[in-house]
Protein backbone atom coordinates (compact mmCIF):
# COMPACT_ATOMS: atom_id res chain seq x y z
CA UNK A 1 0.00 0.00 0.00
CA UNK A 2 1.45 3.49 -0.91
CA UNK A 3 1.11 5.88 1.69
CA UNK A 4 0.58 9.52 0.21
CA UNK A 5 0.68 12.76 2.45
CA UNK A 6 -0.46 15.90 1.37
CA UNK A 7 1.09 18.83 1.56
CA UNK A 8 -0.19 22.13 3.86
CA UNK A 9 -1.31 23.89 0.71
CA UNK A 10 -3.18 20.40 0.04
CA UNK A 11 -4.95 20.48 3.16
CA UNK A 12 -5.81 24.00 2.83
CA UNK A 13 -8.04 23.66 -0.81
CA UNK A 14 -8.80 20.28 -0.35
CA UNK A 15 -10.15 19.80 3.38
CA UNK A 16 -10.64 23.37 4.53
CA UNK A 17 -12.06 24.72 1.07
CA UNK A 18 -9.55 27.62 0.55
CA UNK A 19 -9.58 29.38 -3.03
CA UNK A 20 -6.13 29.74 -2.96
CA UNK A 21 -2.67 28.73 -0.68
CA UNK A 22 0.84 28.73 -0.92
CA UNK A 23 3.87 27.48 0.75
CA UNK A 24 5.96 30.65 2.36
CA UNK A 25 9.05 28.29 2.50
CA UNK A 26 9.26 28.28 -1.15
CA UNK A 27 8.44 31.70 -1.64
CA UNK A 28 11.29 33.76 -2.71
CA UNK A 29 9.50 36.79 -1.86
CA UNK A 30 6.69 36.69 0.58
CA UNK A 31 5.62 40.11 -0.17
CA UNK A 32 5.02 39.71 -3.88
CA UNK A 33 3.08 36.47 -3.34
CA UNK A 34 0.88 38.12 -0.97
CA UNK A 35 0.37 41.13 -3.52
CA UNK A 36 -0.54 38.49 -6.22
CA UNK A 37 -2.90 36.31 -3.85
CA UNK A 38 -4.55 39.39 -2.19
CA UNK A 39 -4.29 42.10 -4.11
CA UNK A 40 -7.00 44.45 -2.15
CA UNK A 41 -5.24 43.47 0.78
CA UNK A 42 -5.43 40.85 3.78
CA UNK A 43 -9.06 41.05 5.42
CA UNK A 44 -8.23 38.46 8.21
CA UNK A 45 -5.16 36.43 9.40
CA UNK A 46 -4.45 34.15 11.57
CA UNK A 47 -0.56 34.52 13.28
CA UNK A 48 1.32 31.27 13.92
CA UNK A 49 4.29 31.73 11.78
CA UNK A 50 6.18 34.94 12.83
CA UNK A 51 9.32 36.10 11.64
CA UNK A 52 9.32 37.44 7.44
CA UNK A 53 5.98 35.80 7.31
CA UNK A 54 4.03 38.18 9.80
CA UNK A 55 6.19 40.84 8.21
CA UNK A 56 4.89 40.45 5.21
CA UNK A 57 1.56 40.59 6.27
CA UNK A 58 1.46 43.56 8.13
CA UNK A 59 2.37 45.52 5.00
CA UNK A 60 -0.15 43.97 3.16
CA UNK A 61 -3.08 44.01 5.77
CA UNK A 62 -6.57 46.36 4.78
CA UNK A 63 -7.90 48.85 6.91
CA UNK A 64 -9.19 47.49 9.77
CA UNK A 65 -8.12 44.22 8.76
CA UNK A 66 -8.04 41.54 12.02
CA UNK A 67 -5.45 39.16 12.96
CA UNK A 68 -6.62 36.46 15.36
CA UNK A 69 -4.98 34.92 18.35
CA UNK A 70 -4.98 31.86 19.97
CA UNK A 71 -7.94 32.67 22.30
CA UNK A 72 -10.19 31.68 19.61
CA UNK A 73 -8.93 28.67 19.38
CA UNK A 74 -10.05 27.46 22.63
CA UNK A 75 -13.48 28.95 21.71
CA UNK A 76 -14.19 26.62 19.26
CA UNK A 77 -14.01 29.69 16.37
CA UNK A 78 -10.45 28.18 14.61
CA UNK A 79 -10.17 25.08 13.48
CA UNK A 80 -6.44 23.19 13.15
CA UNK A 81 -4.89 20.30 12.84
CA UNK A 82 -2.57 18.65 15.20
CA UNK A 83 -0.09 16.12 13.86
CA UNK A 84 0.89 13.88 17.43
CA UNK A 85 3.49 11.28 17.96
CA UNK A 86 3.14 8.78 20.85
CA UNK A 87 5.94 8.70 23.51
CA UNK A 88 9.01 9.86 24.00
CA UNK A 89 11.04 8.08 21.80
CA UNK A 90 9.38 9.56 18.90
CA UNK A 91 10.86 13.07 19.87
CA UNK A 92 13.73 13.01 17.89
CA UNK A 93 11.82 11.81 14.56
CA UNK A 94 8.90 14.78 15.13
CA UNK A 95 11.59 17.52 15.44
CA UNK A 96 13.22 16.14 12.25
CA UNK A 97 9.61 16.03 10.58
CA UNK A 98 9.26 20.03 11.58
CA UNK A 99 12.51 20.95 9.74
CA UNK A 100 11.56 18.48 6.51
CA UNK A 101 8.05 19.48 6.32
CA UNK A 102 6.40 15.47 7.40
CA UNK A 103 4.48 17.09 9.91
CA UNK A 104 0.92 19.02 9.20
CA UNK A 105 -0.23 21.16 11.44
CA UNK A 106 1.02 21.67 14.92
CA UNK A 107 3.75 19.11 15.71
CA UNK A 108 3.04 17.38 19.20
CA UNK A 109 4.61 14.74 21.28
CA UNK A 110 2.94 12.90 23.99
CA UNK A 111 5.00 12.25 26.68
CA UNK A 112 2.71 10.56 28.65
CA UNK A 113 -1.62 10.02 28.87
CA UNK A 114 -3.37 11.00 31.95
Amino acid sequence: MDIIQLSNVDLLKNKFQFDHAFNYKEEPDLNAALKRYFPQGIDIYFENVGGKMLDAVLLNMRIGGRISVPPYIKEGKVIYVEDIAEGLESGPAALVGLFTGRNVGKQVVVVARE
